[in-house]
């Protein structure tokens, strides 16, 4: 297989790797891991899901052990509902039996939600053990794989439980997109989306261009511009400063993330995958924008143009805005009991808002901007 990769380096004050983008890696990631992890590393848990392991796991595996690991496995059920403590728990009694010490290493081989669960895991077990990053979805290829941000969902909403660790590697084998089917590729699409109206510029004209031709090249640059992207916001601001509220912030990254993560959460993360999420949550802030941030028109039809050139959403009709608002609450970018929207003043201009500055009215009316957009 085509053997061709694209590197991007990312250099948080903590920690530095690299991020490679290519064909055929899975097949031979043996090496690779060696040489993330050095010579003293002797076994590896490959933590992934039944379905994903099924496609890639024996590939992987194979070459590992070829490169001399002892190779063991977890794998946790299949979807976000399964990101819990619980999952975490079962993982970390895993690597116990499997016998990984501070020298060894997880590979977490999946989607956002496998990636997230085996980083915040490998936090935790021993204090802290390194993880490599191979994702398998186009959504954790742009966002979730790159960063350090792991985690678990709580009873306070998603994510509402994790920890900074960044890993030793993300290995982005692009060849895993012919295995996914169109929902999940069009919930990366979002997500790629979501940079390219943070960044503006390349970003953005990479992921439209991407969403209208939906080819391989097309593809590939669009990943490697939506993580050269994310890559260099999480570089200047690892571990998402509080202090820290311009447009280099890692703070922008949540853009369309709390409407998401509410709707997620009192959907109990079985009706919308986190693209789509996001996709509700990108045109909400645009609608709150309008009024707060002075967002030109011609922008928010653009961003509505792009998520209905990616396909259609799950409806919104069933949901009660009431109890989405109220799971603003237990949002995990709430500081000082304050949450912090990211709105936009333009195309490449994000713009942190605290929510003490937009009036519960302009909630509602956002809100009810999204049910007409459906009709």
């Amino acid at each position: 297989m085509k053997q061709t990769r694209v590197t991007i380096d990312i250099l948080p004050a903590a920690s530095a790797y690299r991020i490679e983008i290519g064909s055929g890696l899975i097949e031979n990631c043996g090496p690779w891991v060696r040489q993330r992890l050095g010579r003293e590393a002797a076994k590896i848990v490959i933590f992934s899901n039944p379905t994903v392991f099924k496609l890639y796991g024996k590939a992987a595996a194979a070459s590992l052990m070829r490169e001399g690991f002892a190779v063991s496995t977890y794998l946790m059920r299949d979807g976000e509902r399964y990101k819990t403590l619980k999952t975490v728990s079962d993982a970390l009694k895993n690597f116990s039996g499997a016998g990984i010490t501070r020298t060894d290493g997880i590979v977490a081989l999946g989607g956002g939600v496998v990636g997230d669960a085996a980083g915040f895991a490998a936090s935790i077990h021993l204090r802290g053990v390194r993880v490599l990053q191979i994702p398998t979805t186009l959504l954790a290829m742009v966002d979730s794989s790159v960063g350090g941000k792991t985690g678990v969902n709580g009873e306070a909403g998603k994510n509402s439980i994790g920890a900074f660790h960044q890993p030793s590697g993300v290995l982005v084998d692009i060849d895993t997109l012919a295995t996914l089917d169109e929902r999940q590729i069009n919930a990366g699409f979002f997500e790629a989306a979501k940079h390219g109206f943070l960044a503006g510029g390349r970003t953005l004209e990479d992921a439209v261009r991407t969403i209208r031709e939906r080819d391989a090249e097309s593809m590939r640059a669009m990943i490697h511009s939506s993580v050269l992207y994310k890559a260099a916001i999480v570089s200047d601001d690892e571990r998402e400063s509080s202090s820290k509220r311009n447009s280099k912030s890692r703070k922008v990254l949540n853009f369309g993330h709390t409407l998401a993560h509410a709707i997620e959460k009192v959907t109990n993360y079985r009706v919308f995958l986190h693209g789509e999420a996001v996709a509700y949550g990108m045109l909400f802030a645009a609608e709150l924008s309008k009024s707060i941030a002075k967002l030109p028109q011609k922008d928010i039809n653009l961003l509505y143009d792009v998520v209905q050139n990616v396909d259609s959403l799950p409806s919104l009709a069933n949901i009660d805005p009431r109890e989405v608002f109220e799971a603003f609450r237990f949002d995990k970018k709430n500081q000082a009991g304050e949450l912090q929207m990211i709105l936009l003043r333009g195309i490449g201009k994000p713009v942190v808002i605290d929510t003490t500055k937009i009036p519960a009215s302009a909630y509602a009316a956002a809100f009810s901007r999204l049910l007409e957009f459906q009709r």
